[in-house]
């Protein structure tokens, strides 16, 4: 398998960096590179751009105002973007729903709802997982009951991240209780302006509170809002899942927080020297390198396959245990890196309009707020515990 760019790809990440070039105002770009909280304002702002330039949705066909890249380019733009410290693309409308609607709904909701999302009208979020169904998202309690041509819908859902920002939710509804839990789901797409929602911030270990609880007392959803059949949103749940676990490898991501960590360590000094001459911080750093150069091919392998039309299948479930475990060793790496600063906690200091006085370097303090942030990785988009079942039932067979 050929695993190198073509001249035609080539072409393409120069295209990207120029556009980065003129495009990314440095502003932005250094609020991402320091690890400051982006507003709503700040990633709106980002998108209207992309989408000017027809690249918001890399993954969408060309019928539906997408790109239509192929996975190859998709994985360029990331890398090229993050390397940049271009605020992420926020995937809930785009990376999620959107291939849900196109592959599953209606050509009314598609004509619908893909240019709203495109343009920013709509502000999506994720309503999946609920205290007593994370992992084990089958478990799913919230009910919808049909009355005429509305659903009921009561119940709870947690983790929904941005919900704050989210106009509109996609959510996992209990549509029978007949049948086992699996084939009892529906996918429905609810108003959160609709009288009954409430949405309730959860505060994190970094201080901040991106997710958030969202509950349901007798909110009304009309029944057009079911996407595709009642009683089949498991297939269209797992078929979401796939892109959003492979999304979460962040091949891009690590690249660029390496290439941060060697900067801070090649300015720290220990010893006399600079930090990253340390055997014992160089060997940690080497070997995290490695790990993301095998993932990185691996990944290539994965977008090949896409390429051709396969699905990843478990390979995601492998992507995802091993990209998040790397994302976390490179954070624990830059809190080591920058020392005694990184004890200070502050997370104000990450907003906008802070004035107060500086704890050392200004890369140091975003270090121990990302630290704690990235200890969800291992549990968000499922946990690395149930992709690893995964993988030993589906790959290894046991």
């Amino acid at each position: 398998m050929d695993l190198s760019y073509t001249a035609q790809e080539q072409e393409f990440r120069a295209e990207v960096r120029s556009f980065l070039a003129t495009e990314l105002d440095p502003k932005l770009a250094d609020k991402v590179r320091l690890g400051k909280h982006l507003t709503k304002a700040d990633f709106e702002t980002w998108h209207a751009s992309l989408n000017s330039h027809g690249w918001l949705a890399g993954n969408w066909p060309k019928q539906y105002g997408g790109a239509g890249w192929t996975p190859v380019e998709r994985h360029i733009f990331e890398e090229e973007t993050t390397l940049a410290y271009a605020p992420r693309i926020v995937p809930f409308g785009l990376a999620m729903l959107g291939p849900v609607l196109q592959a599953f709904s209606s050509a009314e909701q598609c004509a619908h709802y893909l240019p709203r999302i495109l343009s920013g009208e709509d502000w999506w979020c994720q309503g999946y997982s609920e205290p007593g169904a994370g992992s084990d998202l089958a478990a799913v309690k919230t009910s919808a009951v049909r009355d005429g041509d509305h659903y009921v819908v009561n119940g709870q859902k947690t983790w929904t991240t941005l919900g704050q920002h989210a106009n509109w939710i996609f959510c996992l509804v209990r549509t029978n209780t007949e049948v086992k839990a699996q084939e009892g789901i529906s996918f429905l797409l609810i108003d959160m302006e609709t009288p009954g929602v409430t949405v309730r911030p959860i505060v994190l270990l970094d201080g901040g509170a991106e997710v958030n609880e969202v509950f349901f007392d007798n909110v009304r959803v009309p029944v057009g809002n079911l996407v595709g059949e009642q009683d089949k949103g498991w297939t269209y749940a797992k078929y979401l899942l796939t892109h959003e676990r492979t999304n979460i490898a962040g091949v891009g991501f690590s690249n660029a927080a390496l290439a941060n960590v060697k900067r801070i360590a090649s300015a720290e000094v220990a010893g006399g020297r600079p930090l990253i001459e340390n055997p014992h911080f160089a060997a940690r750093l080497a070997q995290v390198e490695i790990d993301l150069m095998a993932m990185a091919t691996t990944n290539s392998r994965t977008l090949a396959k896409a390429a051709a039309g396969q699905a990843p299948g478990a390979q995601s479930s492998m992507l995802k245990v091993k990209g998040t475990l790397i994302r976390q060793e490179i954070t624990d790496l830059t809190r080591r890196a920058v020392g005694p600063y990184a004890a200070p906690f502050l997370p104000e200091a990450l907003d906008d309009g802070y004035n107060g006085e500086p704890v050392g370097p200004d890369y140091a303090t975003a270090a121990s707020e990302q630290y704690f942030n990235n200890r969800k990785l291992s549990i968000f988009g499922g946990s690395n515990e149930v992709q690893r079942t995964i993988i030993s039932k589906t790959i290894l067979e046991l």
